[in-house]
C-alpha cells in the first residue's frame, strides 16, 4: 500500500488523504510527460512533412507530363511523312518455319490498337542529329526513372490513375504511330525505332501494344545485324517480350504472330530436333493469330510460308521427326498455294515475295501456264523488303528454267 501523507489537525473532516509519491516515482512520471509531449510534437513534424510531399509529388507528375508533351512535340515537328522504298524484312532460313511477314504494306495498315502506319523519312540529316535525339530520350526515360522511384509511394490512388490516364495513355497511341512509321522505314529508322521503344519501355511496359511493337523492334534489328551471337541476342531479348505480352492478354493476333516470328528467329541458331519443335509452337501460334484475327493477309502468308516449308522437308528432317514425335508436321504444296492465294484475296499485292510463292506452287504442282502468269505478276511489283529482293533472284532462275 502506497504511505498516506499526514495531515494537521486543523484541517477538518473535509480533508482527503493523498497518495506519497516517492522520489524515484515522480522521476517516472516526469519522464513519461516529457516522452509525451515529444511524441506530440513528432507527429505533427510528420503530417507537415508528409503534406509537404504529397504536394511535391503532384509537383513532380506535372513536369513528367509537361515534359513528355514537349519532348513528342519536338518529335512530331521533326517527322513529315512521304513514300519511300522500303528494304524492311523479317525473313527467316529456318527449316519449314519462318519469321518473315514478306509483305510490302507490313502490318496491313493499320495496327490492333487502331494507329495508321505510314512511310516515313526524317527531314534532318540522321548522321549528325542522331546523338541528340537519343540524348534526348534518354532525358525522357531518366526523368520518368526518378519520378516514379521518388514518387510512387507518396501519391494516393486518385492521383495515380490520373497520371496514367492524362500522360502514359495519352502519350501512348502517338508513340506507337512513330513506330509503326520507323519500323516501315530502312535500316537506320528501324535502328531509332528499336531505340525510341527501348527508351520508353518504363513507361509503357506495362501494354500490350507497345510490347508486340517492342518485340517487332527486336526481331528487326535480329535482321539487321550480321553477328550470329547478336542475331540470337535480339531474337531471345524479344521472345521475352512478347512472352509478358501474351501474359497480359492473349487474345492479341499481332503478339501470337511476333512470338511465332520470334520462336522461329532463335531456332535458327539451334539443332534439327529444336527447329522441328519450334515448328509446332510456329504453326501453333499462327493458327492462334488467325482465330484471333481471320481477315489479316499477313498470318496467312507466314501459315504458306511453314506449308510450304514442311512439303519441301529433306529427309534427314522427316526421320528426326519422326522419331521425336507420334504425330509429325505434315503440309503440302497444295496447302501452302491456297494460303498464298488467300493472302492476294484479302490484300491484292500483297508483296513481290507472296506471289513468286504462288508461281513456284503451281511449278511444283505441274502446272506451268499458271507459274509463268503469276510470275509476270510477281515482276510487276517493286521490292521493298531483303525478302523481296531474294525473290526476285528466284523468279529470274524460274523464268530461264521454263523459258528452255
Amino acid at each position: 500500500a502506497i504511505p498516506r501523507r499526514q495531515l494537521p489537525l486543523e484541517a477538518g473532516d473535509g480533508a482527503i488523504y493523498t497518495p506519497l509519491v516517492t522520489h524515484e516515482e515522480q522521476q517516472v512520471l516526469d519522464r513519461l510527460d516529457f516522452i509525451l509531449r515529444n511524441f506530440t510534437e513528432l507527429r505533427q513534424e510528420v503530417e507537415e512533412l508528409r503534406n509537404s510531399l504529397q504536394c511535391l509529388a503532384a509537383e513532380i507528375v506535372g513536369e513528367i507530363k509537361s515534359h513528355l508533351e514537349e519532348t513528342q512535340k519536338v518529335t512530331r515537328r521533326r517527322r513529315i511523312p512521304f513514300p519511300r522504298e522500303r528494304s524492311d524484312s523479317t525473313g527467316s532460313s529456318s527449316i519449314y518455319f519462318t519469321a518473315s511477314s514478306g509483305a510490302a504494306n507490313t502490318d496491313d495498315g493499320e495496327s490492333e490498337g487502331g494507329y495508321t502506319t505510314a512511310n516515313a523519312e526524317s527531314d534532318y540529316d540522321r548522321e549528325s542529329e542522331q546523338d541528340s535525339e537519343e540524348g534526348e530520350d534518354e532525358v525522357s526515360c531518366e526523368t520518368v526513372r526518378t519520378a516514379r522511384r521518388d514518387s510512387l509511394d507518396l501519391v494516393n490512388e486518385d492521383d495515380i490513375h490520373l497520371m496514367s490516364d492524362s500522360s502514359v495513355e495519352e502519350g501512348m497511341g502517338q508513340l506507337l504511330q512513330q513506330a509503326d512509321q520507323l519500323h516501315s522505314g530502312d535500316e537506320q529508322e528501324k535502328r531509332e525505332g528499336f531505340q525510341l521503344l527501348l527508351n520508353n519501355k518504363l513507361v509503357y511496359a506495362d501494354h500490350k501494344d507497345f510490347l508486340w511493337r517492342l518485340a517487332r523492334a527486336y526481331s528487326d534489328m535480329c535482321e539487321i545485324t550480321e553477328d550470329a551471337e547478336e542475331k540470337k541476342s535480339y531474337a531471345s531479348d524479344g521472345k521475352q517480350e512478347i512472352e509478358a505480352a501474351l501474359q497480359k492478354c492473349d487474345q492479341s493476333a499481332e503478339c501470337h504472330q511476333w512470338y511465332a516470328i520470334l520462336c522461329g528467329q532463335l531456332a535458327e541458331h539451334e539443332s534439327i530436333q529444336k527447329r522441328i519443335q519450334v515448328g509446332y509452337v510456329f504453326k501453333e501460334h499462327i493458327d492462334k493469330a488467325i482465330s484471333l484475327k481471320p481477315d489479316d493477309p499477313k498470318s496467312y502468308y507466314l501459315l504458306g510460308r511453314w506449308c510450304y516449308q514442311v512439303s519441301h522437308l529433306g529427309w534427314l528432317e522427316k526421320k528426326t521427326a519422326a522419331a521425336l514425335f507420334e504425330a509429325p508436321p505434315t503440309a503440302t504444296v497444295q496447302d501452302a498455294l491456297e494460303n498464298f492465294l488467300r493472302v492476294e484475296e484479302l490484300s491484292p499485292a500483297f508483296s513481290k515475295a507472296g506471289r513468286v510463292y504462288i508461281a513456284k506452287c503451281y511449278r511444283d504442282l505441274g502446272n506451268n501456264s499458271a507459274a509463268l502468269l503469276w510470275m509476270n505478276l510477281a515482276s510487276e511489283l517493286p521490292v521493298n523488303t531483303k525478302e523481296d529482293a531474294e525473290s526476285k533472284r528466284e523468279l529470274e532462275e524460274m523464268q530461264l528454267v521454263l523459258e528452255e
